[in-house]
């Protein structure tokens, strides 16, 4: 009888969406979900909180398997391993236009190719699927695929904002689409793998007592100071936090730190004119031997003139191997891809062609 090797998938999938306050009424506020309610939507996305903090703009979830983020009229859900986060999208609609919020302005879906697609659940078993289910939710959804899709990928499934006139229509529940706001908006991950072995140690409980010590010997604390930190340390290894502060900006690390298949992901929306020594920082942090950084940033951001800088200049120390740049309407997108010491990008682990061999 084969022996099924350990393994975890450490790549997120990211659901955002922003829904619109029509009226301006003021008491609509999705942070006014109970707990409980919260608790069963996650159900359908087969994972559980685990840790909560807050502050007078944001509500930051530990879960399970990552993290899920709450604000006036934003909800963030990104979880890894076989979660189905596309599952608890219709509930979520249906809550929210409960709340009062019967119309949306922007919605996103992300995530880098899996290592190990066939392990997957629907409808999250390919990008394709998981196209086809939101499709029969929203219409003029748009779906892109960024890198080598022999190589390394990232997917992206948006709404682009349509020209003045037109709505934004879903199948299930119907809620139009109201023109998108002018609230400065922006979102940087830096998605890394093959990471330090001594580093990725400091995330197992033969090295860490408990998550802060962890956080604090790895300097994750220095990242972005400000913060208020909320960690968790998994036995016997795997590491979460949520940092938040008055501003209503948030962090978010998440880590599998086996050495065969060790992730790491640093997601933030900070508002900075550069993000360069973010990004160093970050690198700095982990080591990782290969790595994806994206940024999204709309035109009220300061951070939107910036990413200019990064498309025409190689700032940094590492090979660059792959730049795309991409104009919505309302957003503009950088996607780059890094290796270190010349790490060789030629081990296929996309959707298409699996290869389990870290």
């Amino acid at each position: 009888m084969e022996v099924t090797k350990h393994f975890f998938e450490g790549v997120e999938k990211l659901l955002e969406i922003w829904f619109a306050d029509t009226d301006y009424n003021k008491s609509r506020d999705l942070r006014k979900v109970p707990r409980c309610v919260w608790e069963t939507l996650l159900q359908a996305v087969k994972c559980e909180i685990i840790s909560f903090a807050r502050n007078h703009t944001v509500d930051a979830y530990v879960l399970s398997e990552s993290s899920m983020f709450i604000s006036k009229r934003r909800w963030i859900l990104k979880t890894c391993g076989t979660t189905t986060p596309l599952s608890c999208l219709k509930p979520l609609l249906n809550l929210a236009k409960q709340m009062g919020f019967t119309e949306v302005s922007d919605v996103f879906y992300s995530r880098k190719n899996f290592s190990r697609p066939e392990l997957q659940l629907f409808p999250h078993r390919g990008f394709c699927e998981e196209v086809a289910f939101l499709d029969s939710v929203f219409e003029n959804g748009r779906s892109y695929c960024l890198g080598s899709i022999n190589h390394e990928c990232w997917y992206l499934y948006t709404l682009s904002h349509p020209e003045r006139g037109e709505r934004m229509q879903m199948t299930e529940p119907a809620i139009p689409k109201l023109e998108s706001c002018s609230e400065p908006d922006q979102t940087i991950e830096v998605l890394m793998q093959n990471l330090d072995p001594k580093i990725m140690n400091i995330f197992t409980k033969q090295h860490s007592d408990d998550a802060k010590e962890a956080t604090i010997n790895s300097k994750i604390h220095q990242i972005l100071p400000g913060m208020e930190i909320d960690d968790f340390l998994f036995d016997p290894c795997g590491y979460s936090m949520n940092g938040i502060n008055e501003r209503g900006e948030y962090m978010t690390i998440h880590i599998t730190p086996e050495h065969q298949f060790s992730y790491v992901s640093f997601e933030s929306n900070v508002a900075l004119n550069n993000y360069a020594e973010l990004i160093n920082r970050v690198i700095k942090t982990f080591l990782p031997s290969k790595f994806i950084i994206t940024i999204f940033a709309n035109k009220s951001s300061e951070g939107y003139a910036t990413m200019r800088e990064l498309e025409v200049t190689d700032m940094f120390q590492w090979q660059r191997t792959d730049m795309q740049c991409c104009n919505f309407p309302s957003y503009n997108l950088l996607f780059a891809q890094y290796v270190i010491n010349n790490c060789s990008l030629s081990c296929p682990d996309s959707d298409e062609q699996i290869d389990d061999a870290h």
